[in-house]
C-alpha cells in the first residue's frame, strides 16, 4: 500500500494507509459500495450479513470522510453507485407479507446494472489517483523549514498594468528558510495561507489552464513540511539565497518541493508572485489581483509581450534582491535580519520566469548564479551574462519548439564562466515543478517519471550547482544526474 502524509486536525500532518490516493474512510466506503453491488450473486445465506455490513461501511465511511477532511468529489461516483444500486441490494431481502421471499432481478437484467455499478465504483479511485491530495516529498537535508510571506511596495516604481499614476508596484514574497524543529506543529498549506487564499489561487490556476476548478481541489487540502513563522536556524551562519520567479500565469508556491528541499540544507528561497501576471494574488488588503496576461496565437505577437512581461519579472526581481541586501546587512527589522548572506544569491526560475531570471542577473550585479528550468529567453539585446549558469531543459521532441534550444545555447555561448543545459529524458515542461503531485501523470503534461521523480531530479540538480558556485563545495550537476541517463550537457565555449 501507498503511504502519504494527509491534513488533520489543526493542520498537523499524520500518515494514513492509502491506496491509489485515497484516504481510509473512502476507502471504506468503496469497500461498502463493492459489498452492495455483489449481494445479488451471493449464495442465499450471505445476502443479508453483505448487505448490512456493506451499506453500513458506506455510511460510516462517508461520515468520517466527511467530518476528518471533507467529502471529495473524486469520490462522488462511489456514492452514487451504493444509492443505485442499494434498493436493488436490500429490497430482496424484505421479507413479502406472504412470507415468501421477494424475486431478484434477473441475471440479464442484474449483470450489466452490476457491472456498470461496479465500472462507477472504480471511478473513484481512478480519479483520486489521476487528481490526488499532493503528497509532498520530505525534504532530506539537516535543516526543518519554515515559512512566511510578506508583501513589499517599491515606491519608485510605478505599477505598468494599471493606468493610476499613484499606483506603485507590489510584489508578495514567500521565504522558505532553515528553522528550527518544531515537533507537533502545524504545517503549512499549499498554494496560500488560509484555506481561502488556497482555493482562490487555485481556482485562478485552473480557469488560467482552462480547466474546471474541481480538478484542482486537491493542491487545496494540502500540507507541506514547512512551519509557517517557525524560528530560524540557530545555526550555519548567514545563509545563501536563491529568488524564484514561477512561470507565466504561474503562483510564488508552484515550486515548493523545490523550495523545501533547498531550504533544508542550509539556503533561503524566495518566491515571489507578480501582480497582474501570477494567476491570482492575494493582498494584505483583501484584494485578489487576477492576472492580466495572455497570448495571442501570434508568435511576433506574443513575443513582444513576453519581452515586455520579461522586462517587468526582472526588475521585481531586483527590487527584492536590494531589500533582502538591507536585511542581511540588519537594516530592516526582520526574522532573517543579519541572517543573510546577500554576497551569495542565485536567481532563479521557471519557464518564463527563467528568462526574467537571466535578465535580472545580467543586470544586477547582486546575481552571483542563475538557474533556468525550462525557459526560453526573452532578452531583446542578449549580452554576455558573466554567471555561472544552470539551464534545465525537458526532453525535446517534435512539438518544442525548434527555435528554443538555439535561443538558449545563444546565451549560454555568450557566457564567460561555467554554464550547463542538462536535457533530462523522460521530462516534460511541468516536469521541474510540482505538478507532477497532483495532475495526471500524462507524459506530454508532466513526463514520464514517477510523481516526486521530478521535483527530485530538479532539486538534485540545482543542489549541486549552487554548493558548487555559491558554497566552493565540489559538485557537477552532470555528475549528479549521471545516473539518470542520456544527459545533453552543454558549457559554455563549445566543451562538454
Amino acid at each position: 500500500m501507498w503511504r502519504r502524509p494527509v491534513s488533520g486536525q489543526h493542520g498537523r500532518v499524520t500518515e494514513d494507509m492509502t491506496w491509489f490516493w485515497m484516504t481510509g474512510p473512502e476507502l471504506l466506503a468503496v469497500s461498502g459500495a463493492v459489498a452492495l453491488v455483489l449481494v445479488r450473486w451471493l449464495p442465499p445465506g450471505a445476502r443479508r450479513a453483505t448487505a448490512g455490513a456493506g451499506g453500513g461501511a458506506v455510511l460510516v465511511g462517508g461520515t468520517l470522510a466527511a467530518l476528518t477532511g471533507g467529502l471529495r468529489w473524486q469520490v462522488a461516483p462511489v456514492f452514487a453507485a451504493a444509492v443505485l444500486v442499494a434498493p436493488f441490494a436490500v429490497v430482496p431481502l424484505l421479507p413479502r407479507r406472504t412470507g415468501r421471499e421477494p424475486r431478484r432481478a434477473r441475471w440479464w437484467l442484474a449483470a450489466p446494472a452490476s457491472a456498470a455499478c461496479l465500472v462507477l465504483v472504480a471511478a473513484g479511485p481512478a480519479a483520486a489517483w489521476a487528481f490526488p491530495v499532493p503528497a509532498f516529498p520530505r525534504p532530506t537535508g539537516p535543516y526543518a523549514v519554515g515559512t512566511r510571506v510578506v508583501e513589499w511596495t517599491d515606491g519608485q516604481r510605478p505599477e505598468p498594468a494599471t493606468a493610476d499614476p499613484g499606483d506603485r508596484r507590489t510584489v508578495v514574497v514567500q521565504f522558505w528558510y532553515p528553522a528550527e524543529p518544531a515537533p507537533g506543529a502545524g504545517r503549512a498549506r499549499y498554494l496560500g495561507r488560509t484555506a481561502e487564499e488556497s482555493r482562490t489561487v487555485a481556482d485562478a490556476l485552473a480557469d488560467y489552464a482552462g480547466l474546471p476548478g474541481l480538478l484542482l481541489d486537491g493542491p487545496t487540502r494540502a500540507r507541506t513540511w514547512s512551519v509557517p513563522d517557525a524560528a530560524v536556524a540557530a545555526g550555519g551562519g548567514r545563509f545563501p539565497v536563491v529568488l524564484f520567479s514561477p512561470g507565466l500565469g504561474g503562483v510564488r508556491g508552484q515550486n515548493t518541493a523545490w523550495a523545501e528541499e533547498l531550504a533544508s540544507h542550509g539556503y533561503v528561497v524566495a518566491g515571489l508572485d507578480h501582480p497582474y501576471d501570477s494567476a491570482a494574488v492575494v493582498l494584505a488588503d483583501g484584494r485578489t489581483v487576477r492576472t492580466r496576461v495572455s497570448s495571442t496565437g501570434d508568435r511576433a505577437e506574443d513575443e513582444r509581450r513576453a519581452v515586455g512581461w520579461t522586462e517587468v519579472r526582472a526588475a521585481d526581481l531586483g527590487f527584492v534582491l536590494g531589500r533582502l541586501q538591507r536585511i542581511g546587512r540588519g537594516q530592516d527589522a526582520d526574522p532573517l535580519a543579519g541572517r543573510l548572506d546577500t554576497e551569495r544569491v542565485a536567481a532563479a526560475g521557471h519557464s518564463l520566469g527563467g528568462a526574467a531570471a537571466l535578465l535580472a542577473a545580467r543586470r544586477n550585479e547582486g546575481f552571483a548564479a542563475v538557474i533556468d528550468l525550462d525557459g526560453a529567453p526573452h532578452d531583446a539585446a542578449p549580452q554576455p551574462l558573466h554567471r555561472p549558469l544552470l539551464a534545465l531543459t525537458q526532453e525535446i521532441g517534435p512539438q518544442t519548439d525548434p527555435d528554443y534550444l538555439p535561443a538558449l545555447d545563444k546565451v549560454l555561448d555568450l557566457d564567460t564562466t561555467n554554464a550547463y543545459r542538462l536535457t533530462v529524458p523522460g521530462t516534460a515542461h511541468l516536469t521541474f515543478t510540482d505538478a507532477p503531485l497532483y495532475l495526471p501523470p500524462i507524459p506530454a503534461l508532466v513526463g514520464t517519471r514517477d510523481r516526486i521523480g521530478g521535483p527530485r531530479l530538479t532539486a538534485t540538480a540545482s543542489l549541486a550547482f549552487l554548493d558548487g558556485v555559491l558554497r566552493g563545495l565540489p559538485g557537477d550537476p552532470a555528475t549528479a544526474l549521471a545516473p539518470l541517463g542520456g544527459l545533453t550537457v552543454h558549457r559554455a565555449g563549445g566543451a562538454g
